[in-house]
């Protein structure tokens, strides 16, 4: 009933920039808060961002000051500007979003994408 979908992942050089994009689709009425999560191997999921629908944002320590997130209501779409890239975000980047959708009534989904890797390289 609610999908999230990320693009924008790949290959990048160390101190370089990638700016990733996620889409949400199916029957949505609204969407509060989105947050981006990471996954590097071994390790656990880790939020990475967050944004309200006030675009009020919050950051991980060690992104902050590099990685902007941000979001476009009337597109559904959610996005992890990166710049100034380092090999430890290498990572499966991960959409959340806080989504209220119409099954006949109202409902409210804590959804998730499958992710897009980023790999950077020293």
């Amino acid at each position: 009933q609610v999908q999230l979908v990320e693009s924008g992942g790949g290959l990048v050089q160390a101190g370089g920039s990638l700016t990733l994009s996620c889409v949400a689709s199916g029957n949505i009425f609204s969407i509060n808060a989105m947050a981006w999560y990471r996954q590097a191997p071994g390790k656990q999921r880790e939020l990475v961002a967050t944004i309200t629908d006030d675009d009020d944002t919050n950051y991980a320590d060690s992104v902050k000051g590099r990685f902007t997130i941000s979001r476009d209501n009337a597109k559904n779409m959610l996005y992890l500007q990166m710049n100034s890239l380092k090999p430890e975000d290498t990572a499966l980047y991960i959409c959340n979003a806080d989504v209220y959708y119409n099954d006949i009534v109202l409902k409210q989904l804590d959804a998730w994408g499958q992710g897009t890797v980023v790999t950077v390289r020293s």
